[in-house]
């Protein structure tokens, strides 16, 4: 019988690209999400993108007895934890709306997952947590560092309660997934980086610059210590991330205990690298 996983944000940029991976492999998928900074549209282009059926509950991981009964109803085998606030600029204007709703809502989510029998735990984290790194390129066994934002935080502490949680009761299998900076679309062309409001990040932004959405992109700092000045970044395809999800879930149930993964190329291409790769890649005609 198929396992069955839930997948919390999963309408979302990344939650949506991974219930792809997931059916694609076999998996039956249950998207949980409050719809903040999604459609359920992106749900509706998963089922057209698989041709499979997907479970879809409105809901919020703040919502104790929902969360539970959904759980509970779909007999659900892991937790995919997406759903979080992640905009680093907003999270420093609205700290106190970030913590509530990052580790409150991961509180939650743990405590239902622990009062339904649901041990096996696939955690949305981020190579922000690094800090400024020691070193380049950052492994698994590179030290945290002080965070520069709340988002970031946020993160750092969510992954130390699922850490303690995993020390103190073995019966929990977790692993973190330390994103670096995800970006493309499905081939398909359904499902993508399709954020409400001014995008936070590039991508999406050269995106809607290109279509006429945006006037310009801005490209803050010239005099980085970089080939071109500008500043550089680990971007892994969206895909690739999401498989590494699917990967990651079948180890759940294979090797338990608690993993780290960092989930990137190990190659920084910079600001320019990437305006210059979108405009290659336009047909002739296209805006850009």
């Amino acid at each position: 019988m198929a396992k069955k996983i839930l997948i919390t944000g999963g309408a979302g940029y990344i939650g949506s690209h991974t219930a792809v991976e997931l059916l694609e492999s076999g998996y039956e998928v249950v998207i949980y999400d409050n719809l903040s900074n999604s459609s359920e549209e992106s749900v509706r282009r998963v089922q057209r993108i698989t041709g499979k059926a997907v479970t879809f509950y409105k809901g919020d991981v703040l919502e104790e007895e929902l969360l539970k009964s959904v759980i509970l109803q779909e007999r659900i085998d892991a937790v995919l934890h997406c759903a979080a606030l992640k905009a680093v600029g907003e999270s420093v204007e609205k700290p106190l709306e970030y913590y509530h709703n990052n580790i409150t809502g991961t509180l939650t989510l743990i405590k239902v997952m622990k009062e339904t029998g649901v041990w096996n735990l696939v955690f949305s984290s981020s190579a922000t947590v690094y800090g400024n790194p020691v070193e380049i390129p950052i492994t698994e066994a590179c030290p945290k560092g002080e965070c520069t934002n709340p988002y970031g935080w946020t993160k750092s502490m969510m992954e130390q309660i699922m850490m303690d949680i995993q020390k103190a009761d073995p019966r929990w299998n977790v692993i973190l997934l330390r994103y670096f900076n995800p970006v493309g679309a499905h081939k398909s062309g359904e499902i993508g980086e399709d954020p409400r409001g001014i995008p936070n990040n590039l991508m999406p932004y050269i995106s809607q610059v290109a279509v006429g959405k945006l006037e310009r992109l801005g490209v803050f700092g010239n005099d980085y210590d970089t080939p071109d000045g500008t500043g550089v970044r680990d971007y892994i395809h969206v895909v690739d991330l999401a498989k590494g999800h699917v990967k990651a879930i079948a180890y759940l149930f294979t090797d338990p205990g608690l993993e780290i993964i960092n989930l990137g190329t190990g190659t920084g291409y910079s600001v320019l690298d990437m305006v210059r790769a979108f405009s290659k890649a336009c047909r002739e005609g296209d805006p850009l």
